[in-house]
Formats: structure tokens, sequence, C-alpha cells
């Protein structure tokens, strides 16, 4: 478990791929503290096992879904990518609930400053949208951030100086792809909802002490 706070950039020292998985070798500063074999670290938002570990770098295996699903596939050596390890049980939870599990991947369409901030609107598919709510929690490449704006296929968020310094999200450009992952909270709520029949009536409120 993730809370999109990003503790550090990290660089894509290299990337070994199989004919459709990968194995990816990131070197690192701030993480290795108590970074130990087996341990989680979010890259980009996208939940890894460090499997191998020589400091300054740590190795971990993508497997094919992984690399399917996200924007893993476009890294290259010297790529910068957003790193957090696994929440400890008694941290402060400054972001959201985020599992580094990837709902699909969105495309950044314009980057606009509004005096100490940037506007970033993104792009996404319908099954990506339908959890997007406005002020509402989004991971972006890992990144918590609050939904500023909803539109049909698109929304946006404001990115303060120091989410921007401490990220990789405002060095990127128009065109990029982003991992989304939503908040998992609507997910569950649909999920429930959808296995009881006939959806929200008036009985199910009944039900439920409404």
């Amino acid at each position: 478990m993730f809370t999109g706070i990003i503790e550090e950039i990290g660089t894509v020292e290299s990337i070994v791929r199989g004919a459709r998985s990968c194995r990816l070798t990131i070197k690192a500063n701030d993480i290795f503290d108590d970074l130990k074999l087996g341990d989680s670290v979010a890259v980009n938002g996208v939940c890894l096992t460090a499997d191998e570990i020589c400091f300054p770098s740590f190795t971990a295996d993508v497997m094919a879904e992984t690399v399917r699903r996200t924007n893993i596939d476009g890294l290259v050596p010297g790529s910068k990518v957003n790193l957090e390890r696994a929440m400890l049980a008694g941290g402060r939870f400054g972001g959201h609930i985020v599992a580094g599990h990837i709902d699909g991947t969105g495309m950044i369409v314009s980057m606009v400053r509004e005096d100490n901030a940037v506007w970033v609107k993104v792009t996404a598919a319908p099954e990506i949208m339908r959890y997007i709510v406005e002020k509402g929690s989004v991971a972006l490449d890992g990144i918590s951030l609050t939904v500023a704006e909803v539109g049909t296929t698109w929304f946006s968020v404001s990115v303060i100086p120091h989410t921007a310094e401490e990220t990789t999200l405002i060095g990127r450009k128009n065109g990029d792809k982003l991992n989304i992952e939503c908040d998992m909270i609507g997910k569950y709520v649909e999920k429930f909802v959808d296995h009881e029949k006939g959806g929200i009536t008036e009985d199910f409120l009944k039900k439920y002490g409404f």
C-alpha cells in the first residue's frame, strides 16, 4: 500500500526486454535506508518487487500484463521515474490510498501555468473517466493529486510548486502517457452495488438503514 507522496526521483539504468515482459534496473538514493529484498516500490505508480539490490540501484521484474497496462514500455535508460516505498504502518497518511495497481493510461493534452501552479489536462478512456470525480483523488504516475476539473473525456489537476519540484510530472510534455490509478473506494462501491440486483432502489436503501 502506498500514499502517492513521492519520496524521490530515480533514473532508469537499464531495461532488459523479454517477448512481452521486462526487467528494470533503477538508480536511486533516498529509498535505500531500509529497502530489503522482496520489498515493494512504486515506480511511476506501478507496484514492483525489488528482487535485487546493489546500492545505489535496485532491479525488478515487470510481467507482461503490467507492461500492457502502463507506460513502462516507453521507458529507456536515462528516463526519470517517481519512486515511493510501501507505507509504514505508523507513518503519516499524507496522500490517499494507492495500491500501485494501474487501471490504465491517459495522455497529457495541455499544461498551463496559473500564478504558482500548473494546470495539467489529461484525456482518458471511458473506463477510467467513470471513476474520476471532481475534488476526488487520482494517482498520476504514482503522484497523489486532487481532480480539479472533469469533462466527458478529460480531467485536470493543478500542480503546486512542491509537487512540481519533487516529481517528474512537470517535466513531461503534451502527448506523453501517464499511468492512472483511480480511487479504489469508488471501484469497491461500484462492485458492491453491481452485486445488488436492481442497483440502488428504495428497498436497497431501506435494507442498509437509509
